[in-house]
């Protein structure tokens, strides 16, 4: 047989006081009602004795909170990557003495519906929807009952949801500027989307976002993307075939690739080419995914914080369940989260042109 919950009624019992008595002493408010210490010290000891822990749905229905945040995701909790978002959040929410409730929808419209109302039914103080990759989304009408704020996503309607993304346009800046402070001018490709910004693979925010920042950084030195190949999905396979197609008609200086599963397959196809890394071309990318730190050279890249993501979620949603959802001029903005240069060995100057 399981053990009976110790409740209220039993330390109040075991402390020789009435439950009124008990609760207030164990709310924090007994001597604020002059309630005196030999009887606090009585009631403290003997919830002490008996492990007596409050009842939290109980509590929750009188304060009007559960202290609980629900989070809900596509494929983010088994992802090794971005399940970094979910310590962040998770490690946010302790601090402020909150619990995480996660599920996770695998895509699946009807389970997200389902673990939505589930987080509703256990009347969570907010919610978090993730995605596991930057995308633009539709969002359900049943995340507005309560506090929430979408992570990693973008709204295909105007909502008035806040949304946490990472800095993807300043990211884009970063990897150009990395290769302009190396003294690259000319010759600078990109693998994985561009030139143009209509290159890209479908519904990828990242993909856009990034272009964007990389012609921008560029366009301010007075210089230009010398070209580019889109690759379907961001995989070694596809930035393999796509620098081999790139190489069969022109010779570049530096890449820029998309991410480092790309960059991992446009190693390759330099190496297969008699091309060196980084003394022939340099190579930066975005994600810094495990293998930018396996490959050799070591590769450059453009980090995603996918805890500091987590965290500042967290850190959003508080601020509207505090009331600053009411503020129209707030609402549906949308935070930036910076992404950090990852430098590495994969960058040097341009090789000296061949004299004649």
């Amino acid at each position: 047989m399981s053990p009976r919950r110790v409740t209220l009624a039993d330390v109040a019992k075991a402390a020789g006081v009435s439950r009124t008595t008990a609760s207030l002493v164990l709310s924090g408010r007994g001597r604020e009602l002059r309630i005196s210490q030999d009887v606090e010290q009585r009631v403290l000891r003997a919830a002490d004795e008996l492990q007596y822990r409050p009842n939290i749905v109980s509590v929750g229905l009188r304060t009007g909170t559960s202290r609980t945040i629900g989070f809900v995701s596509d494929t983010v909790a088994t992802s090794r990557l971005a399940g970094d978002m979910i310590k962040g959040a998770l490690e946010a929410a302790r601090e402020r003495g909150f619990m995480l409730f996660i599920g996770e929808t695998e895509g699946d419209a009807e389970l997200e519906r389902l673990l939505l109302q589930a987080m509703h039914d256990r009347q969570v103080d907010g919610l978090i929807l993730a995605s596991m990759f930057t995308r633009t989304i539709k969002v359900p009408k049943s995340m507005t009952a309560v506090p929430a704020v979408l992570l990693n996503a973008l709204p295909d309607q105007p909502t008035p949801l806040p949304a946490v993304l990472p800095d993807e346009v300043e990211a884009g800046r970063r990897a150009a500027r990395v290769l302009l402070e190396a003294g690259h001018r000319d010759g600078i490709y990109l693998i994985g989307a561009g030139p143009g910004v209509r290159d890209v693979p479908r519904e990828s925010v990242a993909a856009v976002e990034r272009l964007v920042g990389i012609r921008e950084a560029l366009g301010e030195a007075g210089l230009k993307v010398a070209g580019g190949r889109t690759c379907p999905d961001w995989q070694p396979e596809y930035g393999l075939a796509a620098t081999r197609d790139l190489l069969e008609t022109a010779r570049p200086r530096a890449l820029i690739c998309f991410n480092d599963r790309i960059a991992m397959g446009a190693y390759q196809a330099l190496d297969d080419a008699g091309l060196n890394v980084p003394d022939d071309v340099s190579v930066v990318s975005f994600d810094d995914h495990p293998i930018a730190s396996w490959i050799r050279p070591r590769l450059t890249t453009v980090a995603l914080p996918h805890y500091e993501l987590g965290r500042k979620a967290v850190d959003v949603l508080f601020n509207e369940i505090g009331g600053d959802r009411a503020d129209a001029d707030r609402s549906g903005e949308v935070h930036r989260v910076p992404m950090p240069l990852r430098r590495r060995e994969s960058i040097a100057p341009p090789p000296a042109p061949l004299s004649g």
